[in-house]
């Protein structure tokens, strides 16, 4: 099993376009690019058939230095989960 990377990505689309590899990462960039500010500004991102990307907020919490077991307070945090579409959850478990 291996990870689809960014250069992975634009590779793939390279062999199927006719497009050079440069506009092609510009490209990627821009679309990661508006992502990410979608998920900053927004909270969320939604994209149809795939699922939703969602940015909340962590209280801080309290948790321990395993090698010390010493009991710390752990600061407030942002954390984004990603929730699968129905459709796309029926593609992987048919």
């Amino acid at each position: 099993m291996s990870t689809l990377t960014k250069a992975g990505i634009v590779d793939y689309i390279y062999e199927r376009t006719d497009k050079n590899r440069a506009e092609i990462k510009d490209l990627v960039e821009v679309i990661l690019d508006i992502m990410k500010s979608a998920v900053k500004k927004d909270h969320a991102l939604l994209i149809s058939g795939f699922g939703k990307f969602e940015a909340y907020d962590k209280r801080a919490r309290k948790g321990r230095n395993p090698q010390t077991s010493q009991t710390i307070t752990l600061p407030p945090r942002k954390v984004v989960v990603f929730r699968l579409s129905r459709k796309f959850r029926s593609e992987l478990n048919p």
